[in-house]
Protein backbone atom coordinates (compact mmCIF):
# COMPACT_ATOMS: atom_id res chain seq x y z
CA UNK A 1 0.00 0.00 0.00
CA UNK A 2 3.02 2.10 0.81
CA UNK A 3 4.70 1.23 -2.18
CA UNK A 4 1.15 1.91 -4.23
CA UNK A 5 1.07 5.74 -2.32
CA UNK A 6 4.57 6.30 -3.20
CA UNK A 7 4.28 5.57 -6.78
CA UNK A 8 0.97 7.83 -6.98
CA UNK A 9 3.11 11.21 -5.53
CA UNK A 10 5.94 10.20 -8.26
CA UNK A 11 8.59 9.27 -6.47
CA UNK A 12 11.13 6.96 -7.97
CA UNK A 13 12.49 3.48 -5.91
CA UNK A 14 16.55 4.62 -4.86
CA UNK A 15 19.18 2.02 -6.94
CA UNK A 16 21.76 0.43 -5.22
CA UNK A 17 24.97 -0.24 -7.49
CA UNK A 18 27.67 -2.59 -5.52
CA UNK A 19 30.85 -3.20 -7.49
CA UNK A 20 32.45 -6.54 -6.87
CA UNK A 21 35.47 -6.65 -4.50
CA UNK A 22 38.09 -7.72 -6.96
CA UNK A 23 37.08 -4.50 -9.23
CA UNK A 24 37.04 -1.99 -6.16
CA UNK A 25 40.51 -3.58 -5.52
CA UNK A 26 41.57 -3.24 -9.14
CA UNK A 27 40.49 0.68 -9.43
CA UNK A 28 42.69 1.24 -5.96
CA UNK A 29 45.97 -1.07 -7.51
CA UNK A 30 45.53 1.42 -10.53
CA UNK A 31 45.78 4.74 -8.92
CA UNK A 32 48.65 3.88 -6.71
CA UNK A 33 50.55 2.82 -9.72
CA UNK A 34 49.95 5.80 -10.67
CA UNK A 35 50.86 7.92 -8.69
CA UNK A 36 54.02 5.57 -7.82
CA UNK A 37 55.10 6.39 -11.62
CA UNK A 38 54.38 9.92 -10.99
CA UNK A 39 56.53 9.72 -8.18
CA UNK A 40 59.05 7.02 -9.06
CA UNK A 41 59.72 10.02 -12.51
CA UNK A 42 59.48 13.16 -10.04
CA UNK A 43 62.57 11.49 -8.38
CA UNK A 44 64.34 10.49 -11.82
CA UNK A 45 64.24 13.48 -13.20
CA UNK A 46 65.23 15.72 -10.08
CA UNK A 47 68.13 13.30 -8.94
CA UNK A 48 69.36 10.67 -11.74
CA UNK A 49 68.66 12.90 -14.40
CA UNK A 50 69.21 16.48 -12.60
CA UNK A 51 71.90 17.51 -14.58
CA UNK A 52 69.91 17.52 -17.86
CA UNK A 53 67.64 19.45 -16.94
CA UNK A 54 69.87 21.82 -15.62
CA UNK A 55 71.50 22.01 -18.76
CA UNK A 56 68.39 22.92 -20.49
CA UNK A 57 67.51 25.45 -18.22
CA UNK A 58 70.51 27.19 -18.17
CA UNK A 59 70.97 26.95 -22.55
CA UNK A 60 67.78 29.21 -21.94
CA UNK A 61 68.53 31.59 -18.51
CA UNK A 62 72.24 30.86 -18.02
CA UNK A 63 75.38 32.48 -19.46
CA UNK A 64 78.72 32.45 -18.82
CA UNK A 65 80.16 35.92 -19.75
CA UNK A 66 84.13 36.43 -20.98
CA UNK A 67 85.94 38.77 -19.22
CA UNK A 68 88.63 40.04 -21.47
CA UNK A 69 92.03 41.00 -20.18
CA UNK A 70 93.48 43.96 -20.19
CA UNK A 71 96.21 44.09 -22.69
CA UNK A 72 99.66 45.14 -21.68
CA UNK A 73 101.17 48.36 -22.94
CA UNK A 74 104.04 48.72 -24.98
CA UNK A 75 106.40 51.85 -24.81
CA UNK A 76 110.00 53.44 -25.59
CA UNK A 77 112.70 53.39 -23.29
CA UNK A 78 110.73 56.34 -21.90
CA UNK A 79 107.16 55.40 -20.81
CA UNK A 80 106.14 57.41 -23.64
CA UNK A 81 103.33 54.67 -25.49
CA UNK A 82 103.65 52.73 -28.85
CA UNK A 83 100.72 50.31 -28.24
CA UNK A 84 97.96 50.71 -25.75
CA UNK A 85 94.22 49.32 -25.59
CA UNK A 86 91.08 51.13 -25.59
CA UNK A 87 87.77 49.61 -25.06
CA UNK A 88 85.09 48.89 -27.63
CA UNK A 89 81.86 47.16 -27.46
CA UNK A 90 80.46 44.18 -29.78
CA UNK A 91 77.07 43.29 -30.40
CA UNK A 92 76.24 39.56 -30.23
CA UNK A 93 72.93 37.98 -30.64
CA UNK A 94 71.00 34.56 -28.87
CA UNK A 95 69.16 33.64 -32.48
CA UNK A 96 66.27 31.47 -31.11
CA UNK A 97 66.11 34.96 -28.26
CA UNK A 98 65.74 36.73 -31.16
CA UNK A 99 62.20 38.78 -31.50
CA UNK A 100 62.78 41.51 -34.27
CA UNK A 101 59.94 43.56 -35.88
CA UNK A 102 60.64 44.48 -39.75
CA UNK A 103 61.60 48.32 -38.78
CA UNK A 104 63.50 47.11 -35.94
CA UNK A 105 65.87 44.94 -38.42
CA UNK A 106 66.32 47.93 -40.84
CA UNK A 107 67.47 50.18 -37.86
CA UNK A 108 69.75 47.64 -36.81
CA UNK A 109 71.54 46.82 -40.38
CA UNK A 110 71.55 50.64 -40.78
CA UNK A 111 73.45 51.13 -37.60
CA UNK A 112 76.02 47.70 -38.17
CA UNK A 113 76.38 49.44 -41.84
CA UNK A 114 75.44 45.26 -42.85
CA UNK A 115 73.34 44.67 -45.40
CA UNK A 116 69.45 43.87 -43.56
CA UNK A 117 69.51 39.74 -45.25
CA UNK A 118 73.37 39.46 -43.88
CA UNK A 119 71.92 40.07 -40.41
CA UNK A 120 68.64 38.50 -40.80
CA UNK A 121 70.74 35.25 -42.13
CA UNK A 122 72.81 35.26 -38.75
CA UNK A 123 69.40 35.27 -36.53
CA UNK A 124 67.84 33.21 -38.28
CA UNK A 125 70.32 30.44 -37.87
CA UNK A 126 68.72 29.12 -34.14
CA UNK A 127 70.55 26.25 -34.30
CA UNK A 128 73.48 28.57 -33.02
CA UNK A 129 72.80 30.18 -29.31
CA UNK A 130 76.04 32.52 -30.34
CA UNK A 131 76.65 34.59 -33.40
CA UNK A 132 78.32 38.04 -33.31
CA UNK A 133 76.60 41.08 -35.21
CA UNK A 134 79.59 43.48 -35.39
CA UNK A 135 82.90 43.62 -33.26
CA UNK A 136 84.50 46.60 -31.99
CA UNK A 137 82.49 49.53 -32.37
CA UNK A 138 82.74 52.44 -30.63
CA UNK A 139 80.73 52.86 -26.96
CA UNK A 140 78.48 55.24 -28.46
CA UNK A 141 77.21 53.55 -31.29
CA UNK A 142 76.76 50.38 -29.38
CA UNK A 143 74.74 52.39 -26.62
CA UNK A 144 72.43 53.08 -29.99
CA UNK A 145 72.41 49.41 -30.90
CA UNK A 146 71.16 48.48 -27.91
CA UNK A 147 68.86 51.38 -27.80
CA UNK A 148 66.61 49.98 -30.64
CA UNK A 149 65.50 47.27 -27.79
CA UNK A 150 65.72 43.95 -29.46
CA UNK A 151 65.30 40.87 -27.51
CA UNK A 152 68.05 38.52 -27.79
CA UNK A 153 70.79 41.34 -28.74
CA UNK A 154 73.47 41.71 -26.39
CA UNK A 155 76.85 44.40 -26.36
CA UNK A 156 80.19 42.78 -24.98
CA UNK A 157 83.01 44.57 -23.69
CA UNK A 158 86.37 44.08 -25.71
CA UNK A 159 89.52 46.29 -26.42
CA UNK A 160 90.80 47.53 -29.54
CA UNK A 161 94.85 48.35 -30.01
CA UNK A 162 95.58 51.77 -31.09
CA UNK A 163 99.20 52.92 -32.14
CA UNK A 164 100.09 56.25 -31.39
CA UNK A 165 103.08 56.58 -33.83
CA UNK A 166 101.58 54.95 -36.25
CA UNK A 167 103.62 53.56 -39.10
CA UNK A 168 106.50 55.54 -37.60
CA UNK A 169 107.00 51.86 -35.30
CA UNK A 170 104.90 49.42 -37.22
CA UNK A 171 107.43 47.22 -38.53
CA UNK A 172 108.94 47.19 -34.76
CA UNK A 173 105.34 47.09 -32.67
CA UNK A 174 103.31 45.08 -35.23
CA UNK A 175 99.79 44.99 -34.80
CA UNK A 176 96.96 42.80 -33.52
CA UNK A 177 93.71 40.83 -35.02
CA UNK A 178 90.27 41.01 -34.95
CA UNK A 179 90.91 38.90 -31.39
CA UNK A 180 93.85 41.10 -29.78
CA UNK A 181 96.47 38.53 -31.07
CA UNK A 182 99.58 39.61 -32.26
CA UNK A 183 100.23 39.25 -35.56
CA UNK A 184 103.48 40.88 -36.47
CA UNK A 185 106.47 42.35 -34.35
CA UNK A 186 106.40 42.73 -30.78
CA UNK A 187 102.75 42.28 -30.66
CA UNK A 188 103.09 38.55 -31.94
CA UNK A 189 106.19 37.56 -30.02
CA UNK A 190 105.56 38.95 -26.31
CA UNK A 191 102.01 37.73 -27.28
CA UNK A 192 102.06 35.77 -23.87
CA UNK A 193 103.50 38.55 -21.93
CA UNK A 194 101.09 41.02 -23.28
CA UNK A 195 97.59 39.32 -23.83
CA UNK A 196 96.92 37.77 -19.98
CA UNK A 197 94.35 35.66 -19.28
CA UNK A 198 90.79 36.30 -20.12
CA UNK A 199 88.27 35.78 -16.98
CA UNK A 200 84.81 34.79 -17.01
CA UNK A 201 81.66 34.88 -14.81
CA UNK A 202 78.63 33.05 -14.86
CA UNK A 203 74.82 35.12 -14.54
CA UNK A 204 71.12 34.17 -15.10
CA UNK A 205 69.31 36.70 -17.79
CA UNK A 206 65.78 37.09 -18.61
CA UNK A 207 64.36 36.93 -22.35
CA UNK A 208 65.01 40.38 -22.53
CA UNK A 209 68.87 39.74 -22.17
CA UNK A 210 69.18 41.75 -18.89
CA UNK A 211 71.05 40.52 -15.61
CA UNK A 212 68.72 39.10 -13.19
CA UNK A 213 71.37 37.11 -11.45
CA UNK A 214 75.11 37.06 -10.65
CA UNK A 215 75.90 33.63 -9.83
CA UNK A 216 79.39 33.42 -9.85
CA UNK A 217 82.79 34.36 -10.75
CA UNK A 218 83.97 31.57 -12.76
CA UNK A 219 87.94 33.00 -13.68
CA UNK A 220 89.36 36.40 -12.34
CA UNK A 221 90.72 37.95 -15.86
CA UNK A 222 94.63 38.56 -15.50
CA UNK A 223 95.75 41.79 -17.08
CA UNK A 224 98.77 41.39 -19.18
CA UNK A 225 102.11 42.96 -18.81
CA UNK A 226 103.60 46.26 -20.23
CA UNK A 227 106.54 46.02 -22.33
CA UNK A 228 109.62 48.95 -22.57
CA UNK A 229 111.55 48.84 -25.54
CA UNK A 230 114.99 49.79 -26.25
CA UNK A 231 113.76 52.44 -28.88
CA UNK A 232 113.61 56.40 -28.07
CA UNK A 233 110.23 57.26 -29.74
CA UNK A 234 111.67 60.96 -30.94
CA UNK A 235 115.03 59.45 -32.13
CA UNK A 236 112.62 56.36 -33.98
CA UNK A 237 110.63 59.40 -35.67
CA UNK A 238 113.75 61.21 -36.87
CA UNK A 239 115.21 58.69 -38.67
CA UNK A 240 112.04 57.41 -40.38
CA UNK A 241 111.40 60.77 -41.66
CA UNK A 242 115.03 61.24 -43.32
CA UNK A 243 114.63 57.81 -44.71
CA UNK A 244 111.23 58.41 -46.33
CA UNK A 245 112.72 61.15 -47.49
CA UNK A 246 115.67 59.59 -49.02
CA UNK A 247 113.55 57.09 -50.54
CA UNK A 248 111.58 59.05 -52.05
CA UNK A 249 114.56 61.64 -53.58
CA UNK A 250 116.30 58.95 -55.03
CA UNK A 251 113.01 56.75 -55.87
CA UNK A 252 114.51 53.57 -54.46
CA UNK A 253 112.54 50.29 -53.92
CA UNK A 254 113.17 50.49 -50.18
CA UNK A 255 115.73 51.19 -47.16
CA UNK A 256 116.03 50.70 -43.60
CA UNK A 257 118.00 52.41 -40.33
CA UNK A 258 119.14 51.14 -37.82
CA UNK A 259 120.67 53.32 -34.61
CA UNK A 260 122.33 51.72 -31.52
CA UNK A 261 124.04 52.88 -27.97
CA UNK A 262 127.16 52.27 -28.86
CA UNK A 263 127.73 51.25 -25.32
CA UNK A 264 125.20 49.15 -24.20
CA UNK A 265 124.11 47.64 -28.08
CA UNK A 266 120.59 48.40 -27.34
CA UNK A 267 118.75 49.35 -30.52
CA UNK A 268 117.48 53.29 -30.28
CA UNK A 269 116.10 53.29 -33.53
CA UNK A 270 114.73 51.17 -36.17
CA UNK A 271 112.74 52.97 -39.75
CA UNK A 272 111.83 50.76 -42.98
CA UNK A 273 110.50 51.97 -45.89
CA UNK A 274 107.65 51.19 -47.19
CA UNK A 275 106.02 51.78 -44.17
CA UNK A 276 101.71 50.53 -42.91
CA UNK A 277 99.53 52.07 -40.66
CA UNK A 278 98.87 49.52 -38.00
CA UNK A 279 95.74 51.40 -36.59
CA UNK A 280 94.36 49.90 -39.74
CA UNK A 281 96.29 47.34 -41.11
CA UNK A 282 95.01 46.43 -44.90
CA UNK A 283 96.51 45.63 -48.06
CA UNK A 284 100.01 44.71 -46.74
CA UNK A 285 101.39 43.58 -50.36
CA UNK A 286 104.89 43.99 -51.23
CA UNK A 287 106.37 43.06 -48.20
CA UNK A 288 105.27 46.10 -46.38
CA UNK A 289 104.99 44.65 -43.05
CA UNK A 290 108.48 43.20 -43.23
CA UNK A 291 110.55 44.51 -40.65
CA UNK A 292 113.71 44.38 -43.63
CA UNK A 293 116.22 45.37 -40.96
CA UNK A 294 115.90 42.28 -39.03
CA UNK A 295 114.61 39.79 -41.87
CA UNK A 296 116.04 40.88 -45.16
CA UNK A 297 119.86 40.06 -46.41
CA UNK A 298 122.23 41.97 -48.71
CA UNK A 299 125.46 41.87 -49.98
CA UNK A 300 126.88 44.55 -47.47
CA UNK A 301 129.76 45.93 -50.22
CA UNK A 302 132.70 47.85 -48.90
CA UNK A 303 131.05 48.56 -45.27
CA UNK A 304 132.69 44.53 -44.83
CA UNK A 305 136.45 46.37 -45.69
CA UNK A 306 137.27 47.64 -42.09
CA UNK A 307 136.79 43.87 -40.41
CA UNK A 308 139.03 42.29 -43.40
CA UNK A 309 141.76 45.35 -42.90
CA UNK A 310 141.52 44.58 -38.70
CA UNK A 311 141.90 40.75 -39.20
CA UNK A 312 144.94 41.55 -41.39
CA UNK A 313 146.36 43.85 -38.63
CA UNK A 314 145.12 41.48 -35.66
CA UNK A 315 147.15 38.88 -37.21
CA UNK A 316 150.30 40.70 -37.56
CA UNK A 317 150.01 40.06 -41.12
CA UNK A 318 149.74 44.20 -41.77
CA UNK A 319 150.14 47.10 -40.17
CA UNK A 320 148.30 50.48 -40.86
CA UNK A 321 151.27 51.85 -42.98
CA UNK A 322 152.03 48.75 -44.58
CA UNK A 323 152.14 49.35 -48.53
CA UNK A 324 149.74 47.47 -50.72
CA UNK A 325 150.11 47.61 -54.83
CA UNK A 326 146.52 48.31 -56.43
CA UNK A 327 148.87 48.42 -60.06
CA UNK A 328 147.01 50.06 -62.45
CA UNK A 329 143.40 49.54 -60.55
CA UNK A 330 142.79 46.01 -62.27
CA UNK A 331 143.73 42.33 -60.55
CA UNK A 332 142.90 38.89 -62.45
CA UNK A 333 142.62 36.02 -60.29
CA UNK A 334 142.09 32.75 -62.53
CA UNK A 335 139.07 33.95 -64.86
CA UNK A 336 137.84 37.26 -63.08
CA UNK A 337 139.34 40.35 -62.51
CA UNK A 338 139.06 42.47 -59.79
CA UNK A 339 139.20 46.68 -60.41
CA UNK A 340 138.92 49.56 -58.46
CA UNK A 341 137.92 53.31 -59.54
CA UNK A 342 140.95 54.83 -60.16
CA UNK A 343 144.59 53.52 -60.31
CA UNK A 344 146.12 54.26 -57.30
CA UNK A 345 149.50 52.60 -57.37
CA UNK A 346 150.74 51.84 -54.21
CA UNK A 347 148.83 52.51 -50.78
CA UNK A 348 148.89 52.12 -47.26
CA UNK A 349 146.01 49.97 -45.28
CA UNK A 350 144.57 52.89 -44.10
CA UNK A 351 144.33 54.24 -47.52
CA UNK A 352 142.78 51.05 -48.91
CA UNK A 353 140.44 51.68 -46.18
CA UNK A 354 139.96 55.47 -47.33
CA UNK A 355 139.33 55.38 -50.91
CA UNK A 356 137.85 52.04 -50.77
CA UNK A 357 140.12 49.65 -52.55
CA UNK A 358 138.90 46.81 -53.68
CA UNK A 359 142.61 45.25 -54.94
CA UNK A 360 143.89 46.57 -51.49
CA UNK A 361 141.59 44.55 -49.57
CA UNK A 362 141.44 41.37 -51.58
CA UNK A 363 145.05 41.30 -51.20
CA UNK A 364 145.03 41.54 -47.41
CA UNK A 365 142.30 38.62 -47.38
CA UNK A 366 144.21 36.37 -49.68
CA UNK A 367 147.05 36.67 -47.30
CA UNK A 368 145.38 35.13 -44.62
CA UNK A 369 144.40 31.48 -44.29
CA UNK A 370 140.71 30.66 -45.20
CA UNK A 371 139.86 29.79 -41.71
CA UNK A 372 141.54 32.77 -39.85
CA UNK A 373 139.35 34.51 -42.09
CA UNK A 374 136.19 32.63 -41.50
CA UNK A 375 136.61 32.53 -38.17
CA UNK A 376 136.87 36.14 -37.81
CA UNK A 377 133.68 36.81 -39.47
CA UNK A 378 132.11 34.20 -37.71
CA UNK A 379 132.80 35.79 -34.39
CA UNK A 380 131.28 39.01 -36.12
CA UNK A 381 127.96 37.30 -35.92
CA UNK A 382 127.92 36.95 -39.59
CA UNK A 383 125.89 33.82 -40.77
CA UNK A 384 124.07 33.74 -37.49
CA UNK A 385 121.37 35.26 -36.23
CA UNK A 386 121.61 38.21 -33.36
CA UNK A 387 118.86 36.00 -31.19
CA UNK A 388 117.47 39.62 -31.00
CA UNK A 389 114.03 38.05 -30.34
CA UNK A 390 112.44 39.19 -33.29
CA UNK A 391 109.50 36.77 -35.36
CA UNK A 392 111.60 36.02 -38.96
CA UNK A 393 115.18 37.33 -37.87
CA UNK A 394 117.73 36.11 -41.04
CA UNK A 395 120.49 34.71 -40.23
CA UNK A 396 122.41 36.02 -43.29
CA UNK A 397 124.75 33.40 -45.34
CA UNK A 398 128.64 32.72 -44.77
CA UNK A 399 130.01 29.57 -46.18
CA UNK A 400 131.98 27.21 -44.55
CA UNK A 401 135.91 28.14 -45.20
CA UNK A 402 136.51 24.76 -47.15
CA UNK A 403 134.49 25.82 -50.01
CA UNK A 404 136.00 29.04 -50.94
CA UNK A 405 137.88 29.67 -53.89
CA UNK A 406 140.51 32.34 -54.35
CA UNK A 407 138.05 34.53 -55.89
CA UNK A 408 135.32 34.10 -53.58
CA UNK A 409 137.81 34.76 -50.42
CA UNK A 410 138.90 37.86 -52.73
CA UNK A 411 135.73 39.40 -53.06
CA UNK A 412 134.45 38.24 -49.41
CA UNK A 413 136.98 41.02 -48.72
CA UNK A 414 135.07 43.47 -49.98
CA UNK A 415 131.18 42.81 -48.65
CA UNK A 416 130.76 40.03 -52.15
CA UNK A 417 129.79 36.30 -52.07
CA UNK A 418 127.88 36.49 -48.35
CA UNK A 419 125.00 38.57 -46.81
CA UNK A 420 123.90 39.99 -43.97
CA UNK A 421 120.99 42.08 -42.32
CA UNK A 422 121.36 45.52 -41.39
CA UNK A 423 121.00 44.65 -37.51
CA UNK A 424 123.82 42.16 -37.84
CA UNK A 425 126.34 44.71 -39.99
CA UNK A 426 125.37 47.54 -37.23
CA UNK A 427 126.34 45.00 -34.23
CA UNK A 428 129.31 44.24 -36.21
CA UNK A 429 130.49 48.18 -35.74
CA UNK A 430 130.53 47.59 -32.23
CA UNK A 431 133.69 46.20 -32.03
CA UNK A 432 135.01 49.29 -33.08
CA UNK A 433 133.62 51.31 -30.33
CA UNK A 434 134.38 49.11 -27.63
CA UNK A 435 138.06 48.41 -27.61
CA UNK A 436 137.59 45.17 -30.13
CA UNK A 437 134.58 43.28 -27.82
CA UNK A 438 131.31 42.76 -30.11
CA UNK A 439 128.39 43.36 -28.00
CA UNK A 440 124.91 41.66 -28.18
CA UNK A 441 122.12 43.52 -29.33
CA UNK A 442 118.52 44.23 -27.73
CA UNK A 443 114.86 45.68 -28.81
CA UNK A 444 114.30 45.25 -24.88
CA UNK A 445 115.58 48.01 -22.43
CA UNK A 446 118.36 46.37 -20.25
CA UNK A 447 118.50 46.89 -16.86
CA UNK A 448 122.11 45.69 -17.06
CA UNK A 449 125.06 46.38 -18.97
CA UNK A 450 125.79 43.81 -21.98
CA UNK A 451 128.52 41.27 -21.49
CA UNK A 452 130.65 40.91 -25.11
CA UNK A 453 132.86 38.91 -26.65
CA UNK A 454 136.03 39.43 -27.74
CA UNK A 455 137.08 39.83 -31.12
CA UNK A 456 139.78 42.19 -32.15
CA UNK A 457 142.60 43.38 -29.80
CA UNK A 458 142.21 47.48 -28.60
CA UNK A 459 144.97 48.27 -30.80
CA UNK A 460 143.08 47.03 -33.96
CA UNK A 461 140.04 48.57 -32.97
CA UNK A 462 141.71 52.06 -32.53
CA UNK A 463 143.69 51.79 -35.51
CA UNK A 464 140.65 50.93 -37.88
CA UNK A 465 138.63 53.57 -35.98
CA UNK A 466 141.42 56.33 -37.00
CA UNK A 467 141.19 54.74 -40.90
CA UNK A 468 137.40 55.39 -40.99
CA UNK A 469 137.74 58.82 -39.92
CA UNK A 470 139.82 59.48 -42.81
CA UNK A 471 137.04 57.90 -45.02
CA UNK A 472 134.61 61.09 -43.67
CA UNK A 473 137.09 64.00 -44.84
CA UNK A 474 138.25 65.01 -48.39
CA UNK A 475 139.78 62.47 -50.52
CA UNK A 476 137.66 59.43 -48.61
CA UNK A 477 134.29 58.28 -50.30
CA UNK A 478 132.40 60.06 -47.20
CA UNK A 479 132.37 63.56 -47.04
CA UNK A 480 128.67 63.54 -46.83
CA UNK A 481 128.44 62.51 -43.45
CA UNK A 482 130.46 64.76 -41.70
CA UNK A 483 128.54 66.26 -38.81
CA UNK A 484 128.93 69.90 -37.66
CA UNK A 485 130.54 70.15 -34.61
CA UNK A 486 131.46 66.44 -33.65
CA UNK A 487 134.08 63.58 -35.51
CA UNK A 488 132.79 61.12 -37.00
CA UNK A 489 133.87 58.08 -38.76
CA UNK A 490 132.30 55.49 -41.10
CA UNK A 491 132.58 53.58 -44.28
CA UNK A 492 130.52 53.40 -47.14
CA UNK A 493 129.44 50.92 -49.19
CA UNK A 494 128.03 50.08 -52.68
CA UNK A 495 127.20 46.76 -53.87
CA UNK A 496 125.52 44.95 -57.18
CA UNK A 497 122.38 43.33 -56.57
CA UNK A 498 122.74 39.89 -57.42
CA UNK A 499 120.27 38.14 -59.45
CA UNK A 500 119.33 35.31 -61.99
CA UNK A 501 122.30 34.50 -63.96
CA UNK A 502 124.63 36.81 -62.09
CA UNK A 503 124.70 40.63 -60.39
CA UNK A 504 122.56 42.76 -62.18
CA UNK A 505 124.16 45.75 -63.76
CA UNK A 506 122.06 48.90 -63.32
CA UNK A 507 120.36 47.61 -59.76
CA UNK A 508 122.40 48.68 -56.47
CA UNK A 509 122.55 48.32 -52.74
CA UNK A 510 123.83 51.63 -50.94
CA UNK A 511 124.75 51.61 -47.34
CA UNK A 512 126.72 53.68 -44.91
CA UNK A 513 128.04 52.43 -41.48
CA UNK A 514 129.58 54.95 -38.93
CA UNK A 515 129.51 55.94 -35.32
CA UNK A 516 129.81 59.32 -33.41
CA UNK A 517 131.93 60.80 -31.83
CA UNK A 518 134.58 59.15 -32.99
CA UNK A 519 136.74 60.27 -29.67
CA UNK A 520 133.97 58.84 -27.54
CA UNK A 521 131.52 56.68 -29.55
CA UNK A 522 127.98 57.24 -28.40
CA UNK A 523 125.83 55.93 -31.54
CA UNK A 524 126.09 53.80 -34.26
CA UNK A 525 124.12 54.58 -37.35
CA UNK A 526 123.56 52.09 -40.33
CA UNK A 527 121.72 53.29 -43.55
CA UNK A 528 120.58 50.90 -46.38
CA UNK A 529 118.77 51.99 -49.43
CA UNK A 530 117.83 49.48 -51.98
CA UNK A 531 117.68 50.07 -55.12
CA UNK A 532 118.04 53.78 -55.79
CA UNK A 533 116.74 54.34 -59.51
CA UNK A 534 116.96 58.64 -59.89
CA UNK A 535 120.67 58.38 -61.84
CA UNK A 536 122.85 58.18 -57.86
CA UNK A 537 123.65 55.14 -56.42
CA UNK A 538 127.17 55.20 -54.46
CA UNK A 539 127.22 55.19 -50.76
CA UNK A 540 128.61 57.82 -49.85
CA UNK A 541 125.94 59.73 -52.17
CA UNK A 542 123.03 58.64 -51.45
CA UNK A 543 123.11 56.80 -47.95
CA UNK A 544 125.87 59.17 -46.34
CA UNK A 545 123.80 61.90 -46.02
CA UNK A 546 120.92 60.18 -44.33
CA UNK A 547 123.61 59.13 -41.78
CA UNK A 548 124.89 62.59 -41.13
CA UNK A 549 120.74 64.28 -40.50
CA UNK A 550 120.27 61.54 -38.22
CA UNK A 551 123.31 61.81 -36.44
CA UNK A 552 123.27 65.06 -36.10
CA UNK A 553 119.50 65.51 -34.58
CA UNK A 554 120.32 62.84 -32.37
CA UNK A 555 123.52 63.57 -31.28
CA UNK A 556 121.55 67.18 -30.22
CA UNK A 557 118.85 65.54 -28.86
CA UNK A 558 120.60 63.36 -26.52
CA UNK A 559 123.00 66.75 -25.66
CA UNK A 560 126.00 64.31 -26.41
CA UNK A 561 129.27 66.42 -25.80
CA UNK A 562 130.83 68.10 -28.95
CA UNK A 563 134.06 66.83 -29.54
CA UNK A 564 134.82 69.40 -32.60
CA UNK A 565 134.39 72.69 -33.32
CA UNK A 566 131.37 74.63 -35.36
CA UNK A 567 133.93 75.15 -38.74
CA UNK A 568 134.93 71.16 -38.69
CA UNK A 569 133.77 70.00 -42.14
CA UNK A 570 135.85 71.00 -44.68
CA UNK A 571 134.04 71.60 -47.37
CA UNK A 572 130.72 72.86 -48.48
CA UNK A 573 128.77 69.62 -48.22
CA UNK A 574 126.95 71.10 -51.88
CA UNK A 575 129.68 71.49 -53.43
CA UNK A 576 131.26 68.01 -52.91
CA UNK A 577 131.99 65.75 -55.81
CA UNK A 578 130.71 62.25 -56.41
CA UNK A 579 133.54 60.03 -55.25
CA UNK A 580 132.87 57.11 -57.17
CA UNK A 581 133.44 53.60 -55.24
CA UNK A 582 133.35 50.34 -58.14
CA UNK A 583 131.30 47.76 -57.18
Amino acid sequence: MMLAARMRMGSKPRVVVRLPVWRRRLLLVLVLCGFAVLLGRSVYLQSVHKSFLQQKGDARYSRVLSLPAHRGKITDRYGEPLAISTPVESIWASPPDVKVMPEQLAKLAGLLKIKPEAVKAKLDNTQREFVYLKRRLPPELAAQVMSVGIPGVFMQREYRRYYPAGEVTAHLVGFTGIDDNGQEGFELHSQSWLSGKAGSRRVIKDRQGRIVEDLEAVKVPQDGRDLALSIDRKLQYLAYRELAAAVDEHKAKAGSVVVLDAKSGEVLAMANMPSYNPNNPVNLIGGRSRNRAIVDTFEPGSTLKPFTAAAALDGGYYKPDTLIETSSGAMRIGRATIRDAHPQGLLTVAQVIQKSSNIGSAKMALSLEPHYLWSVFNQLGFGSPTRIGFPGEASGKLRNYKTWRPIEQATMAYGHGLSLTLLQLARAYTVFTNDGVLLPVSLLKLKEPPVGHKVYTPATAHHLKDMMETVIQPGGTAPRAQVLGYRVAGKTGTAHKPGVGGYQANHYVSSFVGFAPASNPRLIIAVMIDDPSAGKYYGGTVAAPVFSKVMAGALRMLAIPQDAPNNNIVIPVDDLPEIKEVV
